[in-house]
This record gives C-alpha cells, structure tokens and sequence, in this order.
C-alpha cells in the first residue's frame, strides 16, 4: 500500500515538474521573444533613421490626384533617387486640398531644397515664387510657367508644336466636309462653316494655352483654307471642382448649334466631353480632340468617341523637372528650358498603343 502512494506521489511530482518546466520554457520564450522583437524594431528604426536623403524636393500641382501628375511624379521620384533624393508631392499626404498658392508659402516655410510649380502667369503666384527663391529656394515651373518671376527654368511642352498638331487634325476634318458637298434642302451646295470650340479653363492665366490656341488659328490659315471654311471660337469652363467642369461641358451639348469639333486642353476636360458625346448620342457627329493618353481616351479613341489626342511623355516632364534642380546645385546655372516629347494619337496608331497598355498590365 506504501508503495503505491510512494509511486503516485512521484507521478504527481513528476507532472508538476513537467509543468513548471513547460511553464518556464514558455515564459523565457515569451520574454527573449519580446526582446528580440524589440530590438529588432529599435534596429529598424535605427536604420530607417540613418538614411537621410541628400536633398528633399517639392511638386506642386493644380490637381495631384489625376493619372497625369501622378505618372510626372512617378518620372520625377525615379529620377531623384538615383541621386539620393526625395521628392514629395505636396498635398498628397496633407488633411484637406490645398491651392497652390497655400502649397507654395508652406513649402518655403519648411525651407524645401527645391519647388517644382506647375504655376500660371498670375501676379500672386510671380510673388511666391520670387520669395522662395529669395529664401534660397531654387524653384522649377513645370508644365505651367511664370515667365515674368525669378524661377530657374521652366519643363514644359512646345505649346506651339501641339497647337499645330490640333491645327492638322481640324484641316482633316474640313477636308472631309468638303469630300462629303454638303448640301442644304433643295440639293444646293450650303456653305457651312465647320465650328471649332477651344475649351479653357475659366480661372487660369496660363499664357501656354493662348499660345495653342494661336497656333490652332494660324496653322488652319495657312493651310489653304478660307475663313468662310471655319470658326474658331474659345469656350470658357468652370474648373473650380469636377462637377462644375462637367456641368459646363454638358451647356455646350444642350445648346441648338453644337460645335462640330471641341478641343480639350487637359485630360479632365477630355474625358468629361467624351462621356458627354456618348450621352448625347453625337458620337461621329462632334470630333474630338483630346489630351493625354490615359487608358480611358486611348479606348475612346478605339471606340470612334474621340477623333485624336496628344500624347505627352509625362515621365520626361517629372524627370526633367527635377535635372534642372540637379544641375543648379551641381554646375550653378541650368536650362532655361526643357520640352518633353509629344506624340499624337488617332485611328492609324491606337492600335500600338493598346498593344503597349496590355503589356504594361
């Protein structure tokens, strides 16, 4: 009897044993776990801490959430790291929009080591840029230039060069109402002009989009083509918020004489005439011209609801933009100007460039 309370005795000892043993092995698991991992984490840290860039750059944009600006980032961030650079898009992390006026006076107050502004002909945007660079700021005016302040250089597109390629595309199109002898009611031949509308924007002092326009006007002249052939009238939009750009394109459609073509200046105007073509069912009866080559307008393109559109090398821009901030630091002095490539897109070409899209994917 004695030793069989003996032998349970040493079982019950030895399962306590065991117990505490697991108990402990489980403890000291738990706390060299939590140590490594803290250390681990303070390594971490440590390292994320001891690289610091070389240099911390700014964009600032009208409208950073668009694929536009978002693919001259990309092209800017790339280039920048090769050496050693960060550049932020400014806005982008921030609680609530900001103008790029307000963009600009935060930025030279952080004391950034360079801006890139995609800026306008304002008087107010001349006086941030000229305290920037007082305060040592070297600034870029991308896309949008200033050219009456102290800015380094200006990356943008030869606005003369795309107007003349509208310019061709509407010479296309008289051309082929001319094929087609128009003719009123009773089979006479009706002298009809084909009406082009410019969309601007309401708000901007952009004198690149004057330019454009001026080109569109003296390349159809030039072009053997009379007045009495075309009109070509500027259309004013509201860009204050999306809805408003869409509610002042759909005016347009809901008059009597809609324009025969409509030429769009910027990727959100593009994009809203299109689905307003497509609304109002006057796909094939309004050309239009669109800008940029986000995958939306280069299908639209397919589809037949938009004629052409001008396809800029977003990522030159954002590369671009930040070389002439390199070469200041580096040689003193740079570019005054720097021009990205444009390409145009229509009907004989779409098919590449959906090609090239699906690779990409």
């Amino acid at each position: 009897m004695k030793v069989r309370k003996d032998l349970y005795e040493k079982k019950i000892r030895r399962q306590y044993l065991v117990l505490i043993l697991t108990l402990l092995f489980t403890l000291l698991t738990l706390i060299f776990g939590s140590l490594y991992f803290r250390f681990y984490r303070l390594e971490l840290v440590k390292q994320a801490e001891a690289h610091t860039y070389d240099k911390y750059f700014v964009m600032i944009t009208d409208n950073y959430k668009t694929d536009f600006w978002q693919s001259v980032y990309e092209g800017a961030l790339e280039k920048a790291r090769e050496s050693d650079i960060y550049v932020d898009l400014l806005g982008m992390n921030l609680s609530r929009d900001y103008s790029c006026e307000e963009l600009m006076k935060i930025a030279t107050a952080s004391k950034v080591d360079g801006i890139m502004v995609c800026a306008d002909e304002s008087s107010s945007m001349t006086a941030l840029i000229n305290d920037a660079v007082s305060n040592g700021i070297p600034v870029v005016t991308l896309y949008g230039d200033n050219t009456h302040s102290d800015r380094l250089s200006f990356v943008g597109i030869g606005g003369y060069s795309v107007g003349k390629m509208y310019a061709k595309q509407i010479i296309n199109i008289i051309k082929d109402a001319r094929r087609e002898k128009l003719f009123g009611d009773e089979g006479i031949e009706e002298n009809r002009k084909v009406q082009v509308a410019v969309l601007a924007n309401a708000d901007t002092k952009d004198a690149g989009q004057n330019i454009i326009i001026s080109a569109i006007q003296d390349t159809i002249s030039e072009e053997n083509v009379t007045d009495a052939e075309f009109d070509v009238s500027i259309v004013t939009v509201d860009n204050t918020n999306a809805f408003s750009v869409e509610e002042s394109i759909r005016d347009i459609f809901l008059n009597e004489d809609v324009p025969d073509v409509i030429v769009c200046l910027n990727e959100l105007n593009t994009t809203c005439t299109y689905q307003a073509v497509v609304d109002f069912n006057k796909v094939g009866e309004v050309n239009v011209l669109g800008y940029y080559d986000s995958s939306e307008i280069v299908k639209a393109i397919d589809r037949g609801g938009v004629y052409a559109t001008i396809s800029i090398d977003t990522r030159q821009l954002g590369e671009y933009s930040v070389s002439a901030l390199l070469d200041y630091y580096e040689f003193g002095n740079t570019s005054e100007y720097y021009l990205a490539d444009v390409t145009l897109i229509d009907r004989s070409n779409v098919a590449d460039f959906l090609k090239k899209e699906a690779l990409d994917e």
